[in-house]
């Protein structure tokens, strides 16, 4: 596991747009006779006459001032990734009631920032997900902050496979800010692909957003997101969370569109993830183990794989994501003003896609290259695909992109090996055998086998040809920066941000 992720601090006030500071007596407030609470730059600062204590703005949910007293809920850290309700409370006397009633509008602004307050909330929870302990997980862990920070929750249970579509498709649009899911990233892909469904799906897809409240065994949306798969942490997450514009991707396979949010994979990755299932026993060891032994086998993939490469070195990709580093503009307020006379003056479905389909003629600026050599074929739209473990530390979740990652089969397995241990360890984007570009469309043909596997967002699809065209920021979620996941990236986040 990346050691940055163990030394984050998981309550650590993150990035917001800086607010300008107000005078000292404007942000301190009297109350009780011997206790103080003062808004300071990141935190609320709680004096009383012994103790003196901060709480991150980012933990706080809610306050309000009744007649006699204020109270001010936050999420108070329990355990290295868990967080629990917790409440202050302190007598206001009248004279300062005029005062204090501005004071708390002014701590909500600074605890919400670009955040949206009470936030209303279609909930699904997946009562067979992380091995039936789904709703405990909400009940315990996730419903007492929400309903802390006064969100507005409308809650239903999935009964199926391929439930969440149908709930989405037929969701009103304008009853609900976020749809959020209970659940691995199974539920998530059904969302996007069930409000990818309606006949405004462009407006219900830019308009909601689409949020993962880990309780699966796949949690991989939630790592990108929140920088963690704790239940308490992710419902805090959804609670602060800014509105970010994701890029989703169309994949045609037959007469079929199905769109994709997270990976697309067929070789070692796809086999090892969809051909392990007897090997659940072994929990995460199973896909290590089911590496190994196709690495030590040298298996091969052979394709045909032609791609619209926008981005194509390294030094390239790195300089492309440096700059979206340094734009502070809240891509989702660009986003609005570029689609919402468009979207107002007419129910848009999906995009239409640029590149066409499975079944077109190929664009003619794409070219069609045998590679009969292939080891893994990996298509990532999110940093991390499992805890520490990031192959795609470049991608952006809005610059119309999804990064693709080759590795020729016929490497020697001691090379092979180094680079599975470097997903691990950060050092996976420089590994010279790795084969890293940015694209926004390709299409992909296996060739010498009966049969294989294809996993799209984690589901195996049919083994056939398919093809997959980006959509710039179609699909909407909730991060805690609005520009970037919560990975380690290619270039220092800080360093940026220092600079």
């Amino acid at each position: 596991m990346d050691n940055r992720l163990v030394e984050e601090d998981p309550f650590v006030d993150p990035i917001h747009p800086q607010q300008p500071q107000r005078p000292i007596e404007d942000s301190t407030l009297i109350v009780g006779r011997t206790a103080s609470l003062t808004l300071g730059t990141d935190s609320l600062i709680v004096l009383e006459s012994k103790t003196t204590h901060a709480i991150p703005f980012y933990n706080i949910l809610w306050a309000q001032l009744s007649k006699f007293d204020i109270s001010v809920r936050y999420a108070r850290p329990t355990a290295a990734n868990v967080v629990r309700v917790s409440t202050i409370g302190y007598p206001v006397e009248k004279p300062n009631h005029p005062r204090a009633v501005a004071w708390v509008e002014h701590l909500l602004d600074r605890a919400y920032g670009a955040s949206q307050r009470r936030k209303r909330i279609k909930l699904l929870i997946n009562p067979f997900g992380g091995k039936g302990k789904a709703q405990g997980r909400y009940l315990r862990d996730i419903e007492p902050i929400l309903a802390a920070a006064q969100c507005r929750i409308d809650i239903q249970k999935t009964q199926y496979q391929g439930h969440a579509v149908e709930i989405a498709e037929n969701l009103d649009a304008d009853a609900f800010d976020v749809i959020a899911a209970c659940s691995g990233d199974g539920l998530p892909c059904e969302i996007f692909n069930g409000l990818g469904k309606k006949p405004d799906a462009h407006r219900a897809l830019t308009k909601i957003a689409v949020v993962q409240l880990p309780c699966g065994t796949g949690n991989a949306m939630s790592w990108n997101l929140n920088g963690s798969d704790s239940p308490s942490l992710a419902a805090l997450g959804l609670v602060k969370g800014i509105r970010t514009p994701l890029d989703l991707v169309s994949i045609t396979q037959g007469n079929r569109r199905t769109l994709s949010f997270l990976s697309q994979s067929l070789g070692i990755i796809a086999e090892t993830d969809l051909g392990t299932e007897h090997l659940r026993w072994l929990g995460s060891a199973r896909f290590t183990y089911g590496v190994l032994v196709r690495l030590l086998g040298k298996t091969i993939y052979p394709c045909d794989l032609a791609v619209k490469v926008e981005v194509a070195s390294k030094p390239e990709i790195r300089e492309h994501y440096r700059r979206a580093l340094n734009d502070r503009s809240l891509p989702d307020d660009h986003r609005d003003s570029l689609y919402s006379q468009e979207i107002n003056q007419q129910n848009m479905g999906l995009p239409e896609l640029r590149y066409g389909t499975i079944n077109d003629t190929l664009p003619e600026d794409w070219s069609l290259v045998p590679h009969d050599k292939l080891g893994n074929f990996w298509c990532g739209n999110m940093a991390f695909m499992a805890p520490g473990t990031s192959p795609f530390p470049a991608t952006l979740p809005n610059d119309g992109c999804i990064d693709l990652v080759t590795v020729d089969g016929d490497i020697s397995r001691l090379t092979a090996i180094s680079c599975v241990l470097a997903v691990e360890t950060g050092k996976f984007f420089d590994m010279p055998h790795i084969n890293y570009r940015k694209i926004s469309g390709y299409r992909i043909i296996p060739k010498n086998q009966k049969d294989g596997y294809i996993s799209i967002d984690g589901e195996r699809m049919p083994f056939e040809p398919f093809q997959a065209e980006v959509h710039s920021g179609l699909g909407t979620v909730l991060s805690k920066s609005g520009h970037f996941y919560e990975a380690p990236g290619v270039v220092s986040k800080s360093a940026e941000s220092a600079a």
